[in-house]
Formats: structure tokens, sequence, C-alpha cells
């Protein structure tokens, strides 16, 4: 199997197939979320090995790892993800313009609307693979870019957050927004990224959802995060 073709449909639809099968766990990505969770990889502050990442996308535990019927099969679904995100990279690197993300759609009250939560949420889990690194871009210009992400991708809101996504036009515009907001997250990442070198604090970062070090009890993105 060669890791630079391209999936054909046929091949798609075999990968997109196991996802979803009785042999994958609840917890399993499926086919939207595994592209966004590839790209957050891809574009992102630092390169992770795929032994590191591909048993996330089974499920949070070991005891989410599929079942496979033999280690043939094994071998054929795991080269058929590494050609998807190999996909994904060279889309970025020879036609970035031309790189979409995996959104589907769905329609309500008699409109069409893009769903981008899926995508969303493996791209937010991508980020949580390295999350201390993404922090440089929370603290930078970058921040307010990647606000859709976090508000249809992480697993826990805010109430005061909640009201963003409570429908379906706000879902739709909130996509649009994460699409558009993509080439600059980017951009932002080949100009601060080392390759193969995670970023190296002398002590522990606090981390956006973490408590505020200042001690009022909130949040750190809702404190001293905040200004």
């Amino acid at each position: 199997m060669r890791l630079d073709m391209p999936l054909t449909d046929r091949e798609f639809d075999e990968l997109d197939h196991f996802l979803l099968s009785d042999r994958c766990s609840d917890e399993c990505m499926t086919l939207d979320a595994l592209h966004g969770f590839l790209t957050a990889l891809l574009i992102g502050p630092v390169p992770v090995p795929m032994e590191e990442w591909l048993p996330r996308i089974w499920g949070p535990s070991a005891k989410d790892a599929p079942k496979f019927r033999t280690p043939k099969e094994m071998e054929r679904i795991t080269g058929l993800i590494a050609r998807f995100s190999n996909e994904i990279a060279m889309t970025f690197e020879v036609a970035p313009k031309d790189f979409e993300p995996l959104f589907s759609q769905f329609e309500a009250d008699g409109h069409q609307y893009i769903d981008g939560e899926p995508w969303a949420w493996g791209f937010w889990e991508g980020m949580q693979m390295r999350a201390q690194d993404w922090d440089a871009a929370w603290e930078s210009d970058l921040g307010p870019l990647l606000q859709p992400i976090y508000l249809l991708g992480a697993e826990e809101l805010e109430d005061d957050e909640m009201p963003l996504v409570d429908t379906p036009a706000k879902v739709h515009r909130l996509s649009l927004e994460i699409e558009a907001a993509l080439p600059e997250i980017r951009r932002y990442w080949i100009a601060h990224r080392k390759p193969g070198v995670p970023i190296e604090r002398e002590a522990p970062k606090t981390g956006r959802n973490d408590l505020c070090a200042c001690g009022s009890g909130k949040k750190y993105k809702k404190c001293c995060g905040a200004h």
C-alpha cells in the first residue's frame, strides 16, 4: 500500500464503514471527526508521532481498541488512516486553497445547514494532544480565531456560552468561521513550530480550563486569562 496515494472513493467508504462498525467502540471517532483530528495534528505547533495519536482515534482508553479480525485487517485499516493523514498534508502542501473541512450537512426548518460539530470536536481532540503548546496561540491574536473551534468542539461549555451554539443557524455560522480561520491558523504555526521539538517551559503552564492561580476559584479563561 503506497502511503502517498490518496484514498479512492471505495477506500474512503471502507474506512467510514469500519469506524462505524460494531467492532469499534461507541467512543471511536467518525470519519468527519477523524478528519478534524488529523488536521489539528498536521497544522499544529509540533509533530505528534502516529504511535501516539492512533490509539486516540479508537477512544480515550485502551479498552476502546477495535476488534480486528486479523492482523492483515489491522494493517489495512491503519494504512488507510495513514494515507488519509498524508492526503490532508499533501493538500496543505500543494493546494492549501483547496482544503475543505469534512463537514456534514442537515436540514431543519426547511433550511440546509452545515454541521461542523463532529469535525470541530476532532480538531479539539487533536489540540489536546499538545494542549500546552497550543496555549501560545490562545494568548496571541489567533485566540479569537480558535474560539469557534472551542465552542463547537469542547466537551463542556460554560453556562453563558451555551446560547452561542443553541440553534442550527448558530452552528452553521460558527462552522463557516472555522473554515475561514484554518489558513491563518496554519500560517501561524508555520512561523512558530519547531519540527519534532515540543515547546519547553520551565514550569507547567495553567490550562484555559484549570483553576486560576490567583485563587479566585474561577477557571483561568474566565479570570486572568481573559485579560
